[in-house]
């Protein structure tokens, strides 16, 4: 049986459809040929190597809240498609998608993984992304390449948390999505609940385009609102089989209600279809399609659907919905130069120039460095030169691959709008772009969030210290919110994350994937400086040993600045008091100070810092006194104005049964929490609170044993706020004395 992608002669292309069409319609592309004719390509020899036409491509992503069931989806969706020939479980390690040990182990996605398939004569990419918060750079950076994604919702849970942040991710970069209610079979499962909340916590103009048939332990399969037909699945064929058939009558009135509101929503997008409407005349179900797929391009509109996919029902209408509704990279607008001053942009075309972002690396046992990219435009073939705009450098792409989770497919040739794997590209980092040299164009990078949990770690055994750097490096090489760093006040090696979970994996694979053995502190908060006043202050740097001697002097105004605004330098010299090739100098030696600030040891963040005044010597002044002069200039006023610690403050969310409601609303009480809200769904109660990371560590099992193990809770980075004057105090007077030890 030939799946998985499209035969490249005719002889098995025969053979490779009727296996299809004896599979129940899976891959089925009995039009292929003549898609082809259609886009003029049928005849095109040295473009016989595309799979399909640029029209037929899709690259989305499945994105949701931790355990809504997006790794089970797209396990569905291999098997549908013909991918793979069994259905691959969660809950049995045995997944396509999760296939790193940490994943089988913990029922959780962790890194994002890229596969492709066929369906209904279209090339379809898919990145299954992790839902826990810890890892949200996977969905960043995956949102940040892809042309449409399928917004997963449980219809239990509805919109939680991480639902908001994908969300927000996925608006940040104009991605189009179809929404689909999960675990409709589950019991309290509620569509127009979800459907609600759509609206209400996402802004979401959501569109039903089907309605379920029951729910819970009743659901039996939903209503097509464009064929206005009911839709179940034969469940001995594991939904394989669909089976359209009469509505049921007590659901002809509801289906009728929201047929009538799609034909409006759709008719809203067209003036001559609403003409049409509003004159009394019947939309076709193409017209109605055609307005829908043009609404959700623009986002406009959000088509919802339902299903359940561990019951393997739902499914095929999801797939039909990213051929019918989602973009190819033809319906998106062209990648625009991110340098205002370059007038430049490209269009999906491979006679284009080529023009590509590597948005993910990943370390593989055998191939070394992978680097995943999406190719906007142009072709890129096996050993072909390829130049680095971001790092200005020239590598040569030794081997493409098209990526299905950890396996490779070698190919000789990538087009525009694949996404496909790169060996060779040592130097090149995420969110780099690649491009052809004699036609360069910059895309807009990634924007990561900045890790907020840090840790010590030493090798178990002094022989592994290099090894345990050089795997410390190739991780952080991967994982943009995963530093590395070294304290020298304390002589120790830092490593930074997004949480504790984030930091756990990072050592879980240094010990399975590189062998060292690793010995880790207690995980510490990543608090940062700041200041509330301005100051003046000067700062000398003069020295006289025989010779030649050092001398540096300056007069520095230090300001707060905004929440958010970083680190400004302002030159204000006049007349020439300080030589302006020492200007930079005394900015380099600011930014040492503030890496490891005066009042904590902690980094310095939302200042401004002007330099007005100071004084040089013809023959002694040089950079390094310059640099020094700056640094101690700083050091001395930022404990002037008035310094502040911040922490960060996480957005929990805790869901529990009623009766431990009391115990965890206490809990986070004593944990410095601020309670925002209480809502009830379905059988649990929600606690919304924002709460200091530093009170959370560790409340994973304080939750468990306060509700007999029936409660969870997930927080997110939400912003950094003021310690309280006390915890401060205690937090600085700890600090100094851990590094006077030390």
């Amino acid at each position: 049986m030939f799946t998985g992608g499209f035969p490249s002669d005719f002889h098995h292309w025969k053979l490779w459809n009727s296996s299809c069409r004896a599979a129940g319609g899976a891959a089925y592309c009995a039009t292929f040929f003549k898609g082809r004719t259609e886009a003029g390509e049928a005849g095109t020899k040295d473009n016989m190597a595309r799979i399909v036409p640029l029209n037929r491509v899709r690259n989305i992503g499945i994105m949701a809240h931790i355990d809504a069931g997006k790794t089970t989806t797209s396990e569905r969706i291999l098997y549908y498609s013909g991918k793979v020939h069994k259905i691959g479980e969660v809950h049995d390690g045995a997944t396509q998608l999760d296939w790193m040990v940490q994943e089988r182990e913990r029922g959780i996605t962790i890194t994002s993984a890229a596969t492709s398939f066929s369906w209904r004569d279209h090339q379809v990419s898919l990145i299954d992304t992790p839902g826990h918060v810890d890892f949200t750079a996977e969905v960043e950076r995956s949102l940040r390449v892809l042309d449409g994604a399928v917004a997963l919702y449980c219809a239990v849970g509805g919109v939680e948390p991480q639902s908001e942040t994908v969300w927000r991710q996925s608006e940040k970069y104009g991605v189009p999505k179809i929404a689909f209610v999960n675990k409709m079979d589950r019991t309290g499962a509620e569509f127009f609940r979800v459907y609600a909340e759509m609206k209400q916590h996402l802004d979401a103009n959501a569109v039903p385009m089907v309605i379920p048939i029951g729910a819970e332990e009743k659901f039996e399969g939903v209503v097509d609102l464009v064929k206005m037909c009911a839709v179940r699945f034969d469940e001995e064929s594991q939904g394989q089989k669909m089976i359209e058939g009469p509505i049921p009558a007590e659901l002809v009135e509801e289906a009728k209600k929201w047929r009538h509101n799609l034909i409006e929503k759709a008719a809203e997008q067209d003036d001559s279809l609403l003409e049409k409407y509003l004159n009394g005349t019947e939309l076709t179900n193409e017209e109605v399609m055609a307005a829908v797929r043009k609404a959700t391009i623009a986002r406009k509109i959000v088509p919802l659907f339902c299903g359940s996919a561990f019951k393997n029902k739902g499914v095929q209408i999801i797939l039909n919905a990213v051929v019918d509704y989602l973009p190819s990279p033809v319906d998106i607008p062209p990648v625009i130069c991110a340098i205002e001053k370059e007038a430049n942009s490209r269009m999906a075309d491979d006679k284009a120039p080529f023009c590509g972002m590597a948005f993910k690396i990943m370390s593989d046992k055998h191939m070394g460095k992978l680097t995943y990219v999406r190719i906007y435009s142009g072709t890129l073939k096996q050993g072909e030169a390829v130049y680095n705009i971001t790092r200005d450098r020239t590598q040569r792409a030794g081997r493409v691959l098209r990526m299905h989770a950890n396996k490779q497919e070698p190919l000789e040739e990538a087009y525009a709008g694949e996404i496909v794997a790169l060996v060779g590209l040592g130097e090149t980092k995420t969110g780099d772009t690649l491009c052809n040299e004699d036609h360069p164009i910059h895309l807009l990078a990634i924007d990561f969030p900045a890790p907020v949990v840090s840790i010590s770690i030493k090798p178990d055994t002094q022989a592994d210290n290099e090894k345990l750097s050089e795997s410390l490096h190739r991780l952080a090489d991967e994982d943009p919110t995963f530093t590395v760093g070294f304290d020298h006040e304390t002589s120790e090696t830092i490593i930074s994350g997004m949480g504790e979970l984030h930091l756990e994996i990072i050592v879980d694979r240094l010990k399975r994937e590189f062998g060292v053995a690793a010995q880790v502190g207690r995980p510490e908060v990543a608090y940062r400086e700041t200041c509330t006043a301005t100051v003046e202050q000067e700062g000398k740097h003069i020295k006289q040993s025989g010779g030649r001697g050092q001398y540096g002097h300056v007069r520095i105004r230090i300001e707060p600045a905004a929440k958010g605004a970083g680190f400004t330098f302002v030159d204000e010299v006049v007349g020439g008091r300080i030589p302006q090739n020492f200007i930079p100098s005394v900015e380099k030696g600011i930014v040492k100070a503030m890496v490891s600030g005066p009042y904590a040891g902690y980094p310095v963040v939302d200042v401004t810092v002007a330099l007005y005044d100071g004084s040089y010597h013809d023959v002694d002044s040089s950079d390094i006194a310059f640099q020094e002069a700056g640094r101690v200039a700083f050091k001395q006023g930022f404990l002037r104005a008035a310094p502040l610690l911040l922490e960060p403050i996480m957005d929990v969310e805790v869901v529990t049964p009623e009766d431990f409601m009391g115990g965890a609303t206490g809990s986070l009480a004593q944990r410095r929490g601020r309670i925002e809200m209480m809502e009830t769904k379905g059988n649990s109660k929600i606690i919304r609170a924002k709460v200091p990371l530093g009170e959370m560590f560790g409340y994973a099992n304080t939750i468990r044993t306060l509700s007999q193990g029936r409660a969870a809770f997930s927080m997110e980075f939400e912003h950094y706020e003021a310690v309280p004057f006390s915890q401060a105090e205690e937090i600085v007077k700890k600090r100094r004395a851990e590094n006077k030890v030390r």
